[in-house]
């Protein structure tokens, strides 16, 4: 199989040039993101698995999308104790074993309706596996980058990052049609899907443990641990009390993350209870913005570039917005045409597209926006900020959206989202006009 891939890549151009060790890096790469992306097509449709198959309550299923962000709380006590470890091979290994092996477990679900009932016990032991499984992230991601970035040149860096995140994109594409597809056949095969998932989760990441990496220094440790958790806590909350604009920036994140969050829970409620579609019509939708943005990325990647982050932020908002008013329209609208299985809304058009255009901005300016606000040496510090209160607002946002929901309708609850969304849009921009960047790295707009 090595062989395979070496003789591709090899046809393609992809490996001219690499050093020995970027060729070693590259290639386990691209096995741990073929394995993820396997991954990634099945979770995708967790939520709703959760609701059609397991039959879980609209709380309960705000409560696992939470998890998967919530998480990230860890970071205020985990952040100076992954600086620490020495030995990060054998710390991702441990962390491979210990959080994705318990998914073997779903193994033993029954495959009966009936046993799903209001409160079912084993709602609380899928919640708990996957709590498991996503405390493990917050171990690998940030790792993954410090692994890549110490194998491969700077100039290599994104276009080898690139390629390896085009085949997870394709992969889960795929993985989410086929999966899709099983769970129309059989609304439980998901018993079965989960252990192998586990397993290749467990090789994913041992896969990523192989990539070269050398420990250049040491830090200190001339504090005890609690002293060092007390000071990184200091250090983000000196960050946002020094520094306006990225301050602004998560200001009017956490308006757009209000409405984000509030809102995903909702549509999968929505496409099941209101338009009762069936697992293989969600993956097509899921699909289709998917390979969308896949198009869209070097665009954006290049246009993010010239404009300020807070200008650039505007746009996966207003997409959102308007793949969010699709949504609402749709059921005044209710055209649709069947297709091998598959229920497109007519309405729901502008949902795909407006979504595509939503994931290609969004994954830029969740990932890399934070980095503008500060020195090139700062920008782990800075993201790590971005990612405790992208938890932070997880802890509310999600059930107040089934709240609204359970209360007004769906109507509503989009439309509470929404008006998050317009003023995060007006402050953003506000921002961008009163406040300069300390640090630019180029001249934006």
């Amino acid at each position: 199989m090595k062989t395979l891939l070496v003789s591709i890549f090899t046809a393609s151009g992809i490996l001219t040039g690499l050093t020995a060790r970027e060729r070693k890096a590259f290639l386990l790469h691209m096995g741990y993101s073929f394995l993820e992306g396997i991954i990634a097509g099945i979770i995708i449709l967790n939520e709703f698995v959760f609701v059609k198959s397991l039959l879980g309550s609209n709380y309960q299923l705000a409560v696992l999308f939470q998890l998967g962000v919530a998480v990230f709380l860890l970071l205020i006590l985990l952040n100076e104790w992954l600086k620490r470890v020495a030995k990060k091979r054998a710390m991702l290994r441990r962390t491979a074993l210990l959080t994705r092996l318990p998914l073997i477990l779903v193994l033993f679900f029954p495959r009966d309706a009936g046993m799903y009932g209001v409160e079912s016990l084993f709602h609380y032991i899928f919640l708990v596996i996957f709590l498991v499984y996503f405390m493990g992230n917050v171990v690998i991601w940030p790792t993954i980058n410090l692994f890549l970035k110490t194998s491969y040149r700077h100039e290599n860096f994104s276009k080898l990052y690139s390629y390896a995140t085009t085949l997870n994109k394709i992969v889960m594409m795929v993985t989410t049609f086929v999966y899709g597809w099983l769970l129309d056949w059989d609304n439980y095969v998901f018993v079965y899907v989960f252990p192998v998932m586990a397993i290749l989760g467990t090789v994913s990441v041992f896969l990523l443990s192989m990539i070269p990496y050398q420990v250049t220094t040491q830090v200190a440790r001339r504090k005890g641990f609690w002293n060092s958790v007390k000071d990184s806590s200091a250090g983000m909350l000196g960050i946002l009390r020094t520094n306006r604009s990225f301050l602004d920036f998560e200001i009017g994140f956490m308006l757009y993350g209000f409405g984000f969050m509030s809102s995903v829970t909702l549509i999968v409620l929505f496409f099941e209870n209101e338009l009762g579609l069936n697992y293989s019509s969600v993956a097509f939708y899921k699909n289709s913005y998917n390979l969308l943005a896949i198009f869209l990325l070097p665009f954006f990647g290049r246009l993010m570039g010239k404009v300020d982050p807070r200008k650039f932020a505007t746009i996966p908002f207003f997409a959102m917005i308007i793949y969010l008013v699709s949504l609402v329209v749709t059921p005044y609208f209710p055209d649709y045409a069947d297709f091998w299985g598959i229920r497109l809304y007519y309405s729901l058009i502008v949902f795909i597209v407006f979504n595509g255009i939503f994931a290609a901005t969004m994954a830029l300016t969740w990932f890399i926006g934070s980095a503008y606000f500060c020195p090139p040496d700062e920008a782990g510090n800075y993201q790590s900020v971005h990612m405790v209160l992208t938890a932070l607002r997880s802890l509310f946002a999600p059930l107040l959206g089934i709240t609204f929901y359970e209360a007004w309708g769906f109507a509503v609850a989009f439309s509470i989202a929404i008006s998050a969304l317009v003023i995060a849009i007006i402050y953003m921009l506000w921002s961008k006009k009163r406040v300069k960047v300390p640090y630019s790295p180029q001249t934006v707009t």
